[in-house]
């Protein structure tokens, strides 16, 4: 099977309000995600792995960052084999206005599938995190006789409020299509789950060019699970490509609370989401950082001996007779003595100084805690400071001055 003929345009642009502050100075997708690497990496590792090479990132908000990584760490395809990644920020080609919906973002770049003339569209977000190889649903889409293919999966029925759940007959036909339901229908294999838009969308091109020109005369939001998709349903071929992963681990990370959770699902025993599968590489950008060391100082009284329990611990980073438990520990990381850090995503360049507790929190990078601070004891204390979530997750931002 060619993929030459396969253009994969990544939906990158979005504010990510429900992530802030996380994303006060970032794209959502620019966001550092399991020690070392940013939301984006899987999705471009996905596109890598399964062979899809000619790859177009749509950008807009605080973009800067996004940009940055992308040159830095992704910057391996070869031109003259066809091969590219390319960051396109709006142009206002078409409209004056910024991307009203992700139908609109893809057609004010409607010149990138003029110039390329891909057979098929793959169109992917940029904040979601999972593996899965592409071939598979380009091989269903073929085979079916597809003029758009979603992918999908069976997601907790209390949940499928938050997607665009779907209801198909025995041959994976879509035929109906109901976008963020109040009351989400059962999936026809489990009562307990929906069966949901994972927001992979896989387009023959004329296809997607004709429906995404013909909803711009309407007024709509412009986007594809709220207009095109359920109009799609009633006069094309649009069928459910079932999610195959071993785990089914799919996560969109779009609230403080899943950023955490998904951060945590890595440190546990037997993890769904293998970080380590030779066969499934993750990339990155890699700062070029030392090997991460303990310390312990015999020559100090009471110094206590470092105890690192089911952690993700970076390059770089220097944990000098602390507890760390359940953490994940981007580069350059310093701990001191006599601290205790449980539960908690720590991102770069953040220094913990002695007798410092920290339990269920997000500190984003460049922050420095003082000796003896509490954070994620006292919530009513932690909100007069921080950002805590409804379920109690603190959230420090990036460069707070602590005193």
């Amino acid at each position: 099977m060619s993929l030459d003929n396969v253009l994969t345009i990544i939906l990158a642009g979005g504010q990510g309000e429900r992530l802030y502050p996380l994303t006060k100075d970032r794209a959502k997708p620019a966001v550092p995600f399991g020690g070392i690497y940013r939301i984006i990496d899987f999705t471009l590792s996905n596109c890598l792995n399964s062979g899809l090479r000619k790859i177009v990132v749509l950008t807009q908000y605080k973009s800067y960052s996004l940009d940055r990584h992308l040159r830095l760490g992704w910057n391996i395809f070869n031109n003259e084999l066809g091969e590219y990644i390319e960051q396109i920020p709006p142009q206002q080609r078409i409209s004056d206005q910024w991307y009203q919906g992700t139908a609109d973002a893809v057609y004010q770049n409607i010149y990138t599938l003029e110039k390329e003339h891909p057979e098929m569209v793959v169109i992917l977000s940029g904040d979601h995190i999972y593996k899965m190889d592409y071939r598979s649903m380009i091989r269903f889409h073929q085979e079916k006789k597809a003029d758009l293919t979603i992918a999908s999966m069976d997601v907790p029925l209390d949940e499928g409020k938050r997607f665009g759940v779907i209801e198909a007959n025995e041959d994976n036909r879509i035929i109906g299509f109901h976008e963020k339901p109040s009351v989400p229908i059962p999936s026809p294999n489990n009562p307990d789950a929906a069966f949901a838009s994972m927001g992979i969308y896989l387009f023959n091109t004329k296809t997607l060019v004709k429906v995404i020109i013909d909803d711009t005369k309407k007024n709509t939001n412009h986007d594809f699970g709220k207009n095109i998709i359920p109009e799609m349903i009633h006069s094309k071929r649009v069928y459910a490509y079932p999610f195959g992963d071993k785990n089914n681990y799919w996560r969109d990370i779009g609230t403080l609370d899943a950023y955490w959770e998904a951060n945590r699902d890595l440190v546990q025993v037997s993890p769904e989401f293998n970080l380590y599968d030779k066969d499934w590489p993750i990339r990155t950008h890699k700062k070029q950082y030392p090997p991460a060391k303990t310390i312990f100082n015999k020559d100090l009284p009471g110094e206590r001996t470092d105890m690192i329990l089911n952690s993700i611990v970076s390059g770089g980073c220097i944990i000098s007779g602390a507890k760390v438990e359940g953490c994940v520990l981007s580069p350059d990381v310093r701990i001191d003595s006599h601290s205790e850090i449980y539960d908690s995503v720590i991102m770069e360049s953040v220094r913990i100084g002695r007798n410092v507790k920290i339990r269920k929190a997000i500190i984003d990078k460049y922050v420095n805690i003082p000796d003896s601070m509490n954070i994620g004891y006292d919530r009513e204390e932690d909100s007069k400071h921080f950002t805590v979530t409804d379920s109690g997750i603190v959230v420090v931002r990036k460069g707070m001055h602590l005193i």
